[in-house]
């Protein structure tokens, strides 16, 4: 049974050493220590009696793709970590597929993963609409196309999104890692060594997270395993435990941390199986990404992962107590595919069945257990899978605490910036969350439009679990409720559902109206992928005080997806083109990557104008200072020649740590200064995560050096005097 303790000597709640605070959690009082926060993460060292092995500064606990994203990060910024993954095997079952713009922007960082992932996913011909049908080889009553013009000609990103299964992506990031130093180990694999630092670099397979016990410089892990028939377990030290250990997440519970939203939104049954004939078939008479099925057979939704190679994951609804998942066998599920595609491939083969609940949830805290548990990805957060917002999110989550972890093992910030993670992310989670299930009832729309109103659905389970439920058997009310939901399917027949039948005629002109208008399951955001701007955190809003966020929710409320790019403080840098000066190198980069991704840096980026260089040496000096890396990026305008470029040669020394660029403005505008709508005399500091924490105008700053003190000291959370 997993438990969680405070720092002790001999019993699970005792504490020494320190001045303790009782906690309440569970109905439990639980007595935690008061301690300097990370001593074990900066030093990476530890203490006396049951401390006296050296600690890992971080163990991650759960290897999917957001703990795996996160482990390459900490490692390339030099942080040692391990990863426990309680499955002896990576899962092969396609999860999340959808890749959106941010995402990939991160991924172009990682050492070239986007570009992989651009090779390997199928072409986007393939999977570009979501297709309405009675069956995959029957009538098509819509179909909507998710991709635009500007996507390809990569306007406001300088990626496209991709369709790539998570177990794929699982299989690159392993790849990514081995090439980095990590090694994927067995219980049998480790040995026996009691040395933390033993396993670093390391994911630990067949490992689960079982206690977490904080002491007074870290956290205790157990972590058990199965070793020659015989579960054992490990004990790990840490300064930190980061939990991406998913929806069903066990550092969560451990930690005490509750979720709030709405559960149960809806029961599926997932049945991944493979028929290339069936992929040859859609590829040729209508490729897509998403079949939506309804017939008076069956209705389920085809999420096709992979039509070249005839890859597959089928989603089904499902009602307990009447309808168990243990009635979905092979048998029954290949059954339900024929009923979907009207013909009966020869080469069906399922390969896994699971059943899973929709909920749409968020935790009430990313930090917890004395600042020593941090919880990302689906273990903060759990969405409906309308929108792909599940697994974006988590990366995204991964991108924003890795560096301000980075800069808290090296001493540069405060603890506290860790606090920023949560003010930052969780926001968005509880935004994104909503939007989800906005984009969730959306998809409902269709079914209802046909005369298959899910919440009638809903309410038929209702009644008969509160009047059937306690007085006849079960298998009895699952002939009930099967039959009635016979009786709706009625709905989907061809007599009713045609064009020269009134009645279905006026439902198929009102599906056609709702994809037109875009009214149905959305795939892109761009306004909130891309748009989406923190309010408080590691960054100093003054300048854009007036605008907050529950203004910006209320603004994409009206559902506007069009991306604005904005250059105020939180907001992710907008893109354009640029092409380095005064070098041989002709080649065309992204403003994004003024920002470089190995390593946690800073950006100011200036126009070359005089009030603008003093704020970056002023900058220059004070990051020297405080061992902060950090870089100048002076925008010139297209066509601007050497003998001017150089003057940023002498206004700069002895500084070398900047760049010029030459800015590649797309009609309308023309200049980046202008896409933002800001004028030449903006500075904007970027962070490592390509998110603007500061911007002002030149002119307006008296005294360069206190100014750039002020901000720095805010956004990195400095205490100590500057």
């Amino acid at each position: 049974m997993p438990s969680i303790a405070g720092a002790g000597g001999g019993g699970l709640f005792s504490v020494h050493r320190a001045v303790a605070s009782w906690r309440l959690r569970g109905g439990r009082r639980i007595l935690l220590p008061q301690r300097p926060l990370y001593s074990s993460l900066a030093a990476g060292g530890g203490g006396r009696g049951d401390d006296a092995t050296p600690h890992l500064p971080v163990v991650i606990v759960g290897a999917g793709p957001v703990g795996l994203v996160l482990s390459f990060l900490l490692a390339k910024f030099g942080i040692k970590c391990a990863v426990l993954e309680k499955n002896v095997e990576f899962t092969r079952h396609p999860r999340a597929h959808f890749i959106n713009n941010r995402t990939m922007e991160i991924f172009r960082k990682l050492d070239g993963l986007a570009g992989d992932i651009e090779k390997s996913q199928p072409p986007v011909d393939l999977w570009r609409k979501f297709v309405y049908c009675t069956s995959l080889s029957g009538s098509i009553l819509g179909s909507v196309d998710h991709m635009k013009q500007e996507d390809f000609d990569k306007v406001i990103s300088p990626i496209s999104v991709a369709h790539f299964s998570q177990h794929k992506l699982v299989d690159l990031l392993l790849k990514k890692l081995e090439d980095i130093g990590f090694q994927a180990c067995l219980p049998d694999e480790i040995g026996s060594s009691t040395q933390d630092l033993v396993l670093e670099n390391k994911i630990l397979m067949g490992h689960e997270c079982s206690s977490i016990k904080v002491t007074d410089s870290g956290v205790l892990i157990g972590a058990s395993f199965n070793k020659a028939g015989r579960m054992q377990e490990r004990k790990i030290r840490c300064g930190l435990v980061l939990g991406t250990d998913g929806a069903r997440s066990t550092v969560r519970e451990l930690a005490g941390i509750h979720m709030k939203g709405q559960r149960d939104l809806q029961k599926l049954v997932s049945v991944h199986f493979l028929s290339r004939e069936l992929g040859k078939y859609l590829s040729r008479e209508r490729p897509g990404m998403l079949f939506f099925i309804f017939n008076p057979d069956a209705i389920g939704v085809l999420v096709a992962h992979d039509l070249e190679h005839g890859e597959f994951v089928l989603q089904i609804p499902f009602y307990p107590p009447q309808q168990m998942f243990e009635d979905f066998s092979t048998k029954v599920c290949e059954e339900i595919i024929v009923k979907l595609v009207g013909w009966e491939p020869t080469d069906v083969h399922v390969l896994d069945i699971k059943p899973w609940a929709m909920h749409a949830e968020v935790a009430e805290k990313y930090i917890g257990c004395d600042n020593r548990i941090i919880l990302v990805g689906d273990a903060a957060h759990r969405f409906p899978p309308a929108g792909g917002f599940g697994m974006n999110t988590g990366v995204q989550d991964a991108h924003n605490l890795a560096w301000k972890l980075c800069l808290v093992q090296n001493g540069v910030a405060s603890p506290s910036i860790l606090q920023t993670y949560e003010s930052e992310r969780r926001p968005v989670a509880i935004f994104n969350t909503e939007l989800s299930v906005e984009n969730f009832k959306a998809a409902m729309s269709i079914p209802s439009t046909l005369g298959l109103d899910p919440t009638v659905a809903n309410s038929v389970h209702q009644v008969i679990n509160s009047t059937l439920g306690s007085v006849i058997p079960r298998k009895l009310q699952k002939t009930v409720l099967e039959g009635l939901f016979s009786i709706g399917r009625a709905q989907l027949s061809d007599y009713i559902l045609n064009e020269k039948n009134p009645l279905g005629s006026s439902r198929l002109a009102r599906l056609r109206s709702i994809l037109d208008e875009g009214k149905s399951l959305q795939l892109q955001f761009p306004a909130e992928d891309l748009g989406f701007r923190y309010e408080l955190g590691a960054l100093d809003a003054e300048d854009c005080a007036e605008t907050t966020y529950e203004a910006e929710k209320q603004k994409h409320s009206k559902r506007s997806r069009e991306y604005v790019p904005s250059a105020k403080a939180g907001s992710r840098l907008p893109h354009m083109p640029m092409r380095a000066l005064s070098t041989s190198n002709e080649a065309v980069f992204s403003t994004l990557d003024l920002v470089t991704g190995d390593k946690p840096e800073f950006a100011l980026i200036i126009a070359p104008l005089k009030e603008s260089y003093e704020l970056a040496r002023a900058l220059l000096k004070i990051v020297d200072e405080f061992k902060i890396s950090a870089k100048i990026c002076v925008i010139w305008p297209r066509g601007s020649v050497d003998a001017k470029v150089k003057g940023s040669r002498s206004q700069l020394a002895p500084w070398t740590n900047y760049v010029d660029v030459e800015e590649i403005p797309r009609a309308p505008v023309n200049s980046w200064w202008e896409m933002c709508q800001i004028t030449r005399k903006s500075v904007i500091l970027v962070r490592p995560d390509e998110h603007i924490a500061w911007r002002t105008e030149s002119d307006r700053v008296g005294d360069a050096d206190s100014e750039v003190r002020r901000v720095f000291s805010k956004v990195v959370c400095i205490t100590r005097p500057i």
